[in-house]
């Protein structure tokens, strides 16, 4: 039996970790900005964890946040009170695992963490840049990334991945660079910044900037806009939250007091909460470095210069994972979906799913075990491309075996799937497939290893949709009815309905959707005219429920009864051809009175034209 890989152990750690640096840049070598200034020379701070293989082919780039830094993992000192901000995901036996892959994260350019940013001394006076620093982009942060990571020796990435601006660093890189990433992952990003995040960020610069002790960017490295870079913290630090998750952690509590103090102290525990968060924020960041990194993320637009999103995208090479969550209001899962079904028109390996959790844009950093599945499998199969079991994260270990011959095959006591199999017999080698109500990836994972064919699914079950992808299986999270209409025509040559089609609730529209995406259709579905549940019914007088509809009549998914004669007629009056038809029992296939005796059909169709 094929073992499942190991549990991400939580408690695993990198151990203790040291800042490195690289300096480039030097003069008259100097970087040229975006703008058309010139910039140099130019540190980097970085940090590294695990190790490089021999053929330097396992690294893996993870590009932080806003108010991130190169320190993602691990300790400095044994004493440090906290590990680095994304320890949760990077170290043995985690989502991204150092015991497989040489990470690195480095400060982004702009910043105030030991990579040249408006903090840093100018060499031409002697005094830090202060706003005499570059207006910088995220293309500028991503070269400077690229100059370092051809420092280290690596001529190709297997992974660039981050959240939110790490994401749109990574949406850069992936467009960028194409030959040098094999593989990007976009967590809860955008593939532009949209006006309400600019004007949010608009209100934290000009809170900044009205501060006193602002003195135009010259303020000593002992004082600065203490007061007015809180505030800015403070209005950020709502977007990052939900509706519920601040009700659910605070509500209307208050600190200290039962009872209502009539002043405009802070009384309420939400208005504490953002009082320690502005207050910690300032100890850790440079007000200059918080107008250029908001200026480079307001200025970010990865369509820019080109017809359309899918034009601009259509540069990715790679295999994509693009992750949003339900309750981000800042970078809502539309704008994933816009990045995800680019990609998807463009024919890339990419997945998609809209993780649910109720912590707003800080799931990127708390929904721990989901993301780590995900990414997990996401590298792995970057890093072993084609399907084998004895590479996957979580094979199907846990699926039924297949019965002998001599066991009672019939669908209403199925623990084979016998559609599956004449599925795959099917479908021609080499083929791209559409897989709709994929489930957890099974037939997919067949035809990719047997038939060697480009797979996608779509599946609208979030816990199917995790497993997919944590087997290497690209998969779109969505919902049939609403996720085709994005996708050109004849994108497929097959798309397939396995055991769905009683599911659906538009079924007319969604086949119709299905012969326009595919070349063909091969549909399956249970034959409710079938002898059993029918004695079934006349005997007790109650609904069928067996394994393969086990659902009482109260919770059932399934919208409709179907038999073998409906769907001939359906297909008649929908003028859908029906190239072939193969009717199933336990014991093969059916000619006599098939509407009586096949357990099971499957269907051929495509278009008539």
């Amino acid at each position: 039996m094929i073992k499942n890989c190991k549990e991400s152990d939580n408690s695993a750690s990198v151990g203790v970790v040291e800042t490195q640096y690289f300096t480039f840049g030097q003069p008259p070598n100097m970087l040229v900005m975006e703008s058309g200034e010139r910039l140099g020379p130019i540190t980097v701070a970085y940090e590294t964890y695990g190790t490089l293989n021999a053929d330097h082919a396992n690294a893996v780039l993870v590009c932080h946040a806003l108010s991130g830094d190169a320190h993602a993992a691990g300790k400095h000192s044994p004493d440090d009170a906290k590990p680095g901000w994304w320890d949760v995901m990077i170290g043995p036996s985690k989502g991204i695992d150092t015991d497989r892959y040489f990470v690195i994260c480095s400060n982004l350019l702009g910043g105030c963490k030991g990579t040249t940013g408006p903090s840093s001394i100018n060499p031409e006076t002697g005094h830090p840049y202060g706003l005499d620093f570059p207006v910088i982009t995220v293309g500028d942060m991503v070269r400077v990334q690229h100059e370092l990571v051809a420092h280290l020796g690596i001529k190709r990435l297997l992974c660039v991945l981050g959240g939110s601006l790490g994401g749109m660093q990574a949406l850069d890189w992936a467009t960028r660079y194409p030959e040098e990433v094999a593989s990007a992952i976009f967590i809860a990003t955008s593939p532009l910044t949209g006006a309400q995040q600019i004007a949010f960020n608009a209100v934290g610069r000009s809170a900044v900037q009205a501060d006193p002790d602002f003195l135009g960017g010259e303020y000593p490295a002992s004082a600065g806009p203490r007061k007015g870079l809180a505030i800015a913290r403070m209005m950020a630090h709502i977007t990052y939250l939900s509706d519920v998750s601040m009700s659910r952690k605070f509500g209307r509590t208050l600190r200290n007091a039962d009872h209502l103090g009539f002043s405009f102290d802070s009384e309420f525990n939400v208005e504490t909460y953002l009082d320690y968060q502005g207050e910690r924020f300032v100890e850790r960041f440079d007000a200059n470095s918080y107008l250029y990194v908001t200026k480079a993320l307001d200025y970010f637009d990865i369509g820019a210069g080109f017809p359309s999103l899918d034009a601009s995208l259509d540069r990715m090479t790679g295999r994509a994972l693009v992750v949003s969550f339900t309750s981000d209001w800042l970078f809502p899962p539309y704008e994933s979906e816009k990045i995800a079904y680019a990609l998807a028109r463009g024919g890339r390996d990419v997945s998609f799913c809209n993780v649910h959790s109720d912590y707003g844009h800080d799931a990127f950093l708390l929904e721990v075990d989901t993301l780590s599945r995900m990414v997990s499998g996401a590298l792995a199969a970057a890093a072993t491309p084609g399907r084998c079991c004895c590479t996957c994260n979580s094979p199907c270990a846990d699926t039924p075996e297949v019965l002998p011959t001599t066991a009672v095959n019939s669908i209403f006591h199925a623990q084979r799937r016998v559609d599956h199999e004449m599925i795959v017999d099917l479908v021609d080698e080499g083929s791209r497939v559409l897989d709709i109500g994929c489930g957890r990836g099974e037939l997919l994972c067949q035809l990719m290893q047997k038939k060697n064919v480009r797979a996608v699914g779509m599946e609208v079950d979030e816990a199917a949709v995790v497993r997919c992808v944590e087997s290497g299986i690209s998969v779109i999270h969505a919902d049939i009815e609403k996720g085709l209409h994005t996708l050109p025509d004849q994108s497929f040559d097959y798309v397939l309905l396995s055991m769905t089609l009683q599911v659906l609730q538009k079924t007319d529209l969604a086949l119709q959707e299905m012969l326009r995406v595919g070349k063909k259709c091969i549909v399956s579905f249970p034959n409710f005219g079938h002898w059993r549940p029918r004695f079934f019914t006349f005997f007790t007088g109650k609904t069928p429920v067996t394994k393969h509809l086990p659902y009482q009549w109260y919770d059932t998914p399934n919208r409709h009864v179907v038999t073998i004669w409906d769907f001939r007629a359906f297909c008649k009056q929908l003028g859908i051809r029906i190239d072939r038809e193969i009717l199933l029992s336990g014991d093969g296939t059916v000619s006599f009175l098939p509407n009586l005796r096949a357990d099971e059909a499957l269907y051929v169709l495509s278009a008539k034209e």
